[in-house]
């Protein structure tokens, strides 16, 4: 059973920072499809950032030169670095791996960016 457990959310001034963590319950070193999605009140949920094959990632038009997506395989761990935060950034953050065809989903982390 694939865990993921989200942390780092919380609230933040606009223009603030936060860095969201997503341990996972196995090895990731070989696992390329890892992202964060965020779902806001009353929206889809919709990728922000995510690795993909051959070490590319992608992001969200919206979030482009403010979020930095990485990864520790030491620490099956991947980050979201937020900068510049927007109000519009408010949102539940979710992690997703995807491993044999399969897809997992974190519980989410809470960002709330007043203004």
């Amino acid at each position: 059973q694939v865990q993921l457990v989200e942390s780092g959310g919380g609230l933040v001034q606009t223009g603030g920072s936060l860095r969201l963590s997503c341990a996972a319950s196995l090895s990731i070193f070989n696992i390329n499809d890892m992202g964060w999605y965020r779902q806001a009140p009353g929206k889809q949920r919709e990728l922000v950032a995510a690795f993909g094959s051959g070490g590319i990632t992608k992001y969200l038009d919206a979030v482009k030169g403010r979020f930095t997506i990485s990864r520790d395989n030491a620490k099956n761990t991947v980050y979201l670095q937020m900068n510049s935060l927007k109000p519009e950034d408010t949102a539940v953050y979710y992690c997703n791996l995807k491993r044999y065809g399969l897809f997992y989903w974190g519980k989410g982390t809470l960002v709330t960016v007043s203004s």
